[in-house]
């Protein structure tokens, strides 16, 4: 949630600062702004989009070469010129932007309106640079009491400041909230994810919780709170920025579900092909004896990553026989969970920076846990702390409703569940050529139903008018269901519910009236007749029904008003092709309905606040 950038070099900062921006929308936000040093420090800023915030800056002189920029998602207080970031002090000579929650900000702001200090909003971001300014009191040096005001902070943050009377410096500090800094020659930037510099360069630093940098135009150096300088190695970024753009695609949203064949094989790319005889987890050092003496494995995640630890959580348990529990991130922390040397956590998490899975994982890491990461960002900082990674090889996903991602984070799932079941000799040679062959078809299956993407859309047209969609199935096809849906609300912004199909007569039917609309998922051959049944009772009582089936099936244009085949392929691999389906079905209904795709409202892409 929210962006960064600054800049500090040879050329005007305001161009990139609106750059970066743009290359940030995808983590979502309401307001934007920017601070400029030229001779003072000039501050623009506006409720709503970028384009707003162009139509501020248009005309306006701002040719300073060191300038810092911010795109809000409110959390304190709603979105407004006031609210919006930088924040600047009342002597207008300190602005400040800030991603993250400052926890004791109420606390702060009653001592430092007891000093006199007058706050104009109603964020917590405002209390940061008053108390900055109080520090100088005491420490005449900016750095130090950038650094002194920051241990009083509790919560998460990633800060940069400028200061009128540091004109040649852009102070950037981290806590729970992620900071990266890219290097240039005779300039430097610094942004809250790697898409706002990679126009500019690829070679970076990622700054860890504690760490402080200053950053000059011929220079970048890092400390830790207590003023030590630190070596950090540069870290080069190898993928391309043509990968963040839309290449002739309506949307990014449509672009990615359209990469989602390269995306399997990507992440298949040495770990699987026609000649393995084993899955090959280069970065999971787990052997027999490790997993031997794991009692219990958690799945955390949020959100879309929930519902592929779901689906993991029941291909490890069928294929490798080890008990799983699949958590919420959120919820994860405060159920007092029980965490030894003999848990695994298996965290997932599209951008690696989520806050809540971060919770976790430190929480289990410090209760002697062993911790392996499914992320798609190379050097984030669930990476960089978990013991064990996945990488899912998906490239930047901007829209933000994830699509590529979800299936990366599959075929992650896929791949870890039969390594376990082989480590543990639960997967012979036979099932496992069985299981191989099948995996490697899947970019074609794919493929194959994107080619069709047309009957989707067909489908989408017929039903814009709903009011209520209602996902249902059984099993692997369960979890799927709640992706499903989860789609609908997020970019669609319709009433829809996922309800394991048996439960239908607990309760949920009574919702089942004319013109409700049924997506049943017809995945799992074995429960394939026990969920016909279920969507021939939501058939009786007035639903309009969508089947998603396997092909092959014969007894779906029975009981469904529209039957979507997707290709057949082995039992624990339906879930990503059953998905595809309806990646598609909500991209459409959304289009449909002229609403903006890319950026749903009120929605953020990485979550780095709790």
């Amino acid at each position: 949630m929210c962006g960064i950038v600054g800049y500090i070099g040879k050329s005007k900062a305001t161009p990139f600062l609106v750059e970066g921006l743009k290359a940030l929308e995808y983590r979502g936000y309401d307001s934007a702004g920017v601070a400029v040093y030229d001779q003072t420090i000039e501050l623009v800023k506006t409720k709503g989009r970028l384009k707003d915030l162009e139509s501020c800056l248009d005309g306006s002189q701002l040719n300073g070469t060191m300038g810092i920029g911010h795109t809000r998602w409110a959390t304190h207080g709603e979105p407004s010129y006031c609210n919006a970031h930088p924040h600047m002090n009342t002597r207008t000579d300190i602005a400040i932007v800030h991603n993250g929650i400052i926890e004791n900000y109420l606390e702060l702001k009653e001592e430092l309106e007891a000093k006199g200090y007058q706050f104009v909003s109603e964020t917590d971001t405002e209390t940061v640079v008053h108390l900055i300014e109080e520090t100088l009191k005491e420490h005449e040096n900016f750095f130090t009491a950038v650094l002194t005001a920051a241990k009083r902070l509790k919560g998460s943050y990633g800060l940069g400041v400028i200061s009128h009377k540091n004109p040649d410096q852009i102070i950037a500090i981290r806590k729970d909230s992620p900071l990266v800094i890219g290097l240039g020659e005779h300039e430097n930037f610094l942004a809250s994810d790697i898409p706002a510099i990679l126009k500019y360069t690829r070679n970076v630093y990622f700054l860890e919780d504690g760490e402080a940098a200053i950053l000059t135009k011929d220079s970048v150096k890092i400390y830790d709170l207590d003023e030590k300088e630190l070596k950090k190695e540069v870290f080069t970024v190898t993928w391309d920025i043509d990968a963040a753009e839309k290449s002739g695609y309506d949307h990014f949203m449509m672009k990615e579900i359209f990469e989602q064949p390269k995306v399997i094989k990507d992440t298949l790319n040495g770990r699987l092909s026609q000649d393995s005889e084993e899955v090959i987890l280069d970065q999971i050092k787990i052997d027999k004896d490790v997993l031997e003496k794991i009692n219990k494995i958690y799945i955390v995640a949020c959100g879309t990553a929930y519902y592929a630890g779901m689906i993991g959580k029941e291909l490890i348990e069928k294929i490798a026989r080890v008990p799983v529990v699949a958590e919420v991130a959120s919820e994860f922390r405060y159920k007092d969970p029980i965490l030894d040397e003999n848990t695994l956590m298996i965290v997932v998490s599209q951008s690696g920076e989520t806050a809540d899975t971060l919770a976790a994982l430190r929480m289990a890491k410090q209760a002697g846990a062993r911790v392996m990461a499914i992320v798609n960002v190379v050097g984030s900082t669930i990476s960089r702390e978990a013991h064990d990674i996945l990488y899912t090889s998906a490239g930047p996903e901007i829209a933000v409703a994830s699509t590529k991602a979800y299936s990366s984070q599959l075929i992650a799932m896929y791949l870890l569940s039969i390594r376990m079941g082989r480590i543990l000799g639960k997967i012979d040679d036979a099932e496992f050529t069985e299981l191989k062959t099948a995996i490697l078809k899947l970019p074609e299956q794919v493929q194959n139903i994107l080619d069709r993407s047309q009957e989707i859309k067909a489908l989408a047209d017929k039903h814009l008018g709903m009011k209520n969609i209602f996902y249902i199935g059984r099993g692997l096809d369960y979890a799927t269901s709640l992706e499903g849906a989860l789609k609908i609300k997020e970019v669609a912004y319709l009433h829809a519910e996922s309800y394991q199909a048996g439960e239908l007569k607990h309760g949920p039917i009574a919702l089942i009236e004319k013109g409700s609309v049924l997506m049943g998922l017809l995945g799992q051959e074995s429960l394939m007749e026990k969920t016909i049944s279920n969507i021939k009772e939501v058939k009786a009582r007035g639903a309009d029904v969508i089947a998603i089936a396997l092909e092959g099936n014969t007894m779906a244009k029975h009981v469904a008003d529209d039957v979507f085949m997707v290709p057949k392929t082995h039992w624990m691999l339906t879930t990503l092709l059953i998905n595809i389906p309806q990646q598609l079905f909500a991209y459409y209904i959304s289009c449909g309905l002229g609403h903006d795709v890319d950026k749903p409202r009120n929605l953020a892409k990485s979550v780095t606040v709790e």
